[in-house]
């Protein structure tokens, strides 16, 4: 399939597709090898056709699945050498991986990716943009606060996949531990809605065909939390997108180019 696809995004596991008619990546493998199958099936693609995984960073909900699939298929793990390291640490063992370099844009395929640094509390993390004949995609998630670079690295984007994880309101008044709740809301933690909104305004531009909410928090969260809190933020300065939410149990909406 030429185009993209949240296969789930969430803290149970986050994993996009993204292809054209020569290569197709998955962009993380937070999801079993079987559930990975299921769910590209379910939209025509045979796990066989995946050219190679590309990591964001070495958190379990990201790189679950790398074990199998490389072994099982063969798959390249394209990672920079911190999270390679991150990745063999966590997993006990090292995959065929290809190492790209943090700020410096590479080419796989027909596929030409930018990873760029985002604020989160691994050993180097990055979060990327893609351009596939003409089309620009940014992928961001898993960041506490949106910097400058964020910002720049997103602007002129075709497509956005982009985290709107949580309310404060909702991280205090939940039952999680204090070190949890200061890790969530912190800088290297992960974007609320609200913040979520305002990047999005900065980053909004006639060209924007289309904007996933992604990596919503089960406990602090909800659809209708996030939806409401960036469409209130857009609205206050002019804005119409069109959003919706990648869910954690079942495909985001698929995007076909």
């Amino acid at each position: 399939m030429f185009g993209y696809c949240p296969l789930a995004s969430g803290s149970k596991g986050n994993c996009v597709y993204v292809g054209t008619s020569k290569t197709k990546i998955l962009v993380d493998a937070g999801l079993s090898a079987k559930l990975t199958q299921e769910r590209l099936a379910s939209f025509g693609v045979d796990i066989a056709e995946i050219d190679a995984l590309v990591i964001s960073h070495e958190h379990t909900d990201h790189i679950v699945g790398i074990r199998t699939l490389t072994q099982k298929w063969n798959m390249p793990v394209l990672a920079n050498t911190e999270t390679a390291k991150g990745i063999v640490e966590q997993l006990g063992f090292c995959p065929k991986f290809k190492i790209f370099s943090t700020g410096e844009t590479f080419t796989f395929g027909d596929i030409t990716l930018h990873p760029f640094t985002v604020q989160h509390d691994t050993l180097d993390p990055v979060m990327f943009t893609l351009r596939l004949d003409g089309i620009k995609i940014g992928i961001c998630t898993d960041l506490g606060f949106a910097t400058t670079l964020v910002q720049h690295q997103l602007q002129e984007c075709d497509y956005l996949y982009l985290e709107s994880n949580h309310e404060p309101e909702m991280v205090h008044a939940s039952a999680r531990p204090p070190f949890l709740k200061q890790r969530i809301l912190g800088r290297s933690g992960h974007l609320s809605n609200g913040d979520c909104g305002g990047l999005l305004c900065r980053v909004a531009h006639p060209g924007l065909k289309h904007v996933h909410l992604a990596h919503l928090s089960a406990e602090c969260n909800s659809h209708e939390k996030a939806m409401s809190v960036v469409t209130s933020s857009l609205k206050s300065e002019g804005i119409c997108l069109n959003l919706d939410i990648a869910p954690q149990q079942c495909l985001g909406k698929i995007i076909r180019f």
